[in-house]
């Protein structure tokens, strides 16, 4: 959802789109919020770059933006520490790829997820997934965002996420869901 221009009130931390550069984006800076999805804020400055600024960092935007940033609530409940797969897959579709308004799982993204208990209990939570373009810059950064959000599962102990690149990604692998948010359908 595209929203009206702001300007930051501080220096803020941010990311490079596509390439997943480190910068520094100054007080004063005005930019145009694109998405406000997965509890990350995608910005455009006026002359067409993209960023990504953290959760953390939203509220430099206003503190409208930083609500907004905020994931949504798991849907599935469960007992504190008790294990359910379906969690893992909500945390997974709370996942956005920054230059595309739809989650990782409807993009088709994510090609296994497998947990397996462990001796010492718990879940080991092993995940393959790919992107949509292999030189983007953002793959860490989505890999990490897969960790940290899938680790927050109750009974989770581990978390593996490993970049694959075959079979490579294309459009038939999203779900019905994503071309209609894209309007491809």
């Amino acid at each position: 959802m595209r929203g009206a221009m702001t300007i930051t009130e501080r220096d803020v931390d941010a990311m490079l789109i596509p390439s997943g550069d480190k910068v520094l984006l100054p007080a004063g800076s005005e930019l145009t919020v694109v998405q406000t999805l997965g509890g990350n804020v995608t910005v455009q400055d006026p002359y067409g770059q993209l960023f990504r600024i953290d959760e953390k960092n939203a509220s430099v935007l206003g503190e409208d933006y930083a609500a907004k940033a905020k994931p949504q609530a798991d849907a599935t409940e469960a007992p504190p520490g008790e294990f359910h797969e379906e969690q893992v897959w909500e945390q997974l579709r709370t996942v956005y790829d920054p230059e595309i308004p739809v989650n990782i799982v409807e993009l088709g993204l994510v090609y296994t997820c497998k947990a397996t208990p462990l001796d010492e209990g718990g879940q080991r939570v092993s995940i393959e997934m790919t992107l949509t373009a292999p030189g983007c810059g953002m793959g860490q950064v989505l890999v990490e965002d897969v960790r940290q959000k899938v680790s927050s599962v109750p009974g989770v102990k581990e978390t593996q996420v490993e970049l694959v690149w075959e079979p490579q990604w294309d459009q038939s692998r999203m779900t019905d869901v994503a071309k209609l948010q894209l309007g491809w359908m």
